[in-house]
């Protein structure tokens, strides 16, 4: 994908300010900061669900971080500087973006969001095996079933009946979409980084911006009713940033200097995260059997061999 900034040979010399960011700071830690709010936002969204509605807040999460992205990255000059290819590539980032983060929330309304987050994580270990077939792998992926089985705790959802199976069926389901939903926007998040953090950033803004008009018929309703109580709608601006601002642009700083291989490794520090945020935030005390399936897990991404990243081809980033 083209550098934005590329046209002007001015612009072209100096690196732009999310670049120079980029260069500063080392990947790990953009990808640490983006880990600790990836899951501290939802955690304090959930806190909304009841007063706001669960489609509502994610309403309020793209809708703010758009609104805050806008300004910055000016999402309609990327859109008409863009090829088509390139536009596809972004309502395509968009669409990933609104359905993912609704699916999201539609788990952590019926799950507890570590269980959320080693299901996310579990379509990154699967491509690591489709990718790199080998007896390393196949460990990793039985690892990482197993954690997965013990979180979820499959004798008792098999005892269920009635409600209590629906609810656990469904947020499965939910949580099961938005984590195939993950794995497509680590992809074309690493597609839209391609020429440097600035370009990836402005780009992002652009999905944003696409990702707002997707949400509108799913959560505007349910986020309507808050404009009535103006803390309510301050909440839901604090959980866009937190949520979908400084996590995405985090990533998109650490997938600049990182090949996708070693991205989806780091992932294995995620579900620890969430539980740990779980924790202190919405007071989910693990039991014994949840541990042991969040480390299986960790297990699971950590032994993973991703397969190497080729390198990218001139028409790749055309």
């Amino acid at each position: 994908m083209t550098d934005q900034a590329s046209a002007d040979p001015a612009v072209a010399n100096a690196p732009g300010a999310m670049s120079r960011m980029s260069e500063a700071v080392p990947p790990h830690a953009w990808f640490g900061a983006s880990a600790v709010f990836h899951y501290l936002g939802p955690a304090f969204a959930v806190l909304l669900f009841p007063v706001v509605g669960v489609l509502g807040v994610a309403w309020f999460r793209i809708a703010s971080a758009a609104l805050v992205f806008a300004p910055i990255t000016k999402p309609w000059r990327t859109f008409k500087k863009s090829t088509p290819r390139e536009r596809l590539l972004l309502i395509a980032l968009g669409g990933c973006l609104a359905v993912m983060n609704s699916s999201f929330y539609l788990a952590l309304d019926r799950l507890p969001i570590s269980l959320v987050a080693a299901i996310e994580f579990v379509g990154t270990i699967g491509i690591a095996l489709w990718g790199l077939r080998t007896g390393r792998n196949f460990l990793a992926f039985a690892f990482a079933i197993i954690g997965v089985a013990l979180l979820i705790d499959v004798p008792s959802l098999l005892a269920a009946d009635g409600p209590a199976l629906t609810s656990d069926l469904l947020g499965l389901f939910w949580a099961v979409l938005n984590g195939s939903l993950f794995v497509l926007y680590i992809i074309l998040g690493h597609k839209i980084s391609e020429g440097g953090a600035s370009g990836g950033v402005e780009r992002l803004g652009a999905a944003m911006t696409a990702a707002f008009i997707f949400v509108m018929p799913i959560g505007f309703l349910q986020a309507l009713e808050a404009f009535g109580a103006p803390l309510l709608v301050l909440a839901g601006i604090g959980v866009g940033i937190c949520s979908s601002v400084i996590p995405y642009v985090c990533d998109q700083l650490a997938m600049a200097r990182l090949p996708r291989a070693s991205f989806a490794f780091l992932l294995a520090l995620l579900p620890a995260t969430a539980t740990i945020i779980g924790v202190i935030v919405l007071r989910q005390i693990p039991n014994a059997v949840d541990v042991l399936g969040v480390v299986l897990v960790m297990i699971g991404v950590a032994v993973h061999k991703p397969a190497p990243m080729p390198a990218p081809t001139d028409h790749e980033l055309q």
